[in-house]
């Protein structure tokens, strides 16, 4: 199966465009997103929807980052390397993290940030399938157990913010250049995970019958 390149940013009509299934390589900035990250981002939308949008300004910075583009649920391993006399920041690590904790509030950040998708393992649940539907985006399963393999396709670390959280909870602006994914969730409502879920249950239930 042909690869399919994703220059991000990328628009809408793209990502309505993939399926369950097709194969893509990520070339452009992804931002990293764990529990603390989205924590806070849930945090500013449900301040702004009961009449306080202080806190969802004070995140404008992020959404020209986050337009177009990818969170990825991973923790990072990072080390500070001197290149030249340059110091700076490089990824030796970088394997998904499990999807299915950000599902409570995952499609909030897709409606209200302009994200086209997240990348993860796992999965994720109904919220975020019809978040994926509604805001024309995508889940993206990245290569579980092959950290390394993943911080290849990183060749640059372009900045790093909410560092008090610690630095796997920071969000971390990666460029990526063919970053390795399977598309498992699309814009049409069809999940992978969910296929799975529903083959595994009947074929149990036929061998206990």
């Amino acid at each position: 199966m042909a690869i399919t390149r994703i220059d991000l940013p990328i628009d809408e009509n793209k990502i309505r465009e993939l399926t369950v299934g097709d194969e893509v390589g990520l070339y452009g900035t992804i931002i990293t997103g764990r529990d603390g990250a989205h924590k806070l981002m849930h945090e500013a939308i449900h301040a702004m929807q009961h009449g306080d949008p202080a806190q969802m300004a004070a995140l404008d910075w992020l959404k020209p980052i986050l337009l177009g583009s990818f969170i990825y649920h991973c923790g990072p391993v990072m080390v500070r390397e001197t290149v030249g006399g340059i110091e700076r920041w490089a990824c030796r690590g970088a394997g998904p993290t499990t999807s299915s904790r950000e599902e409570p509030y995952q499609w909030e950040v897709m409606r209200d940030h302009g994200i086209r998708g997240v990348i993860g393992k796992g999965g994720m649940g109904p919220k975020t399938l019809a978040g994926c539907v509604t805001y024309g985006c995508v889940y993206l399963h990245a290569i579980g157990g092959a950290a390394q393999v993943c911080a290849e396709r990183i060749t640059r670390v372009d900045g790093v913010d909410w560092m008090d959280l610690g630095s796997p909870e920071a969000i971390w602006h990666l460029w990526v250049e063919r970053f390795p994914c399977i598309v498992t969730m699309d814009s049409h409502g069809n999940s992978l995970h969910q296929q799975v879920r529903e083959t595994s249950t009947a074929a149990l239930a036929g061998l206990q019958a």
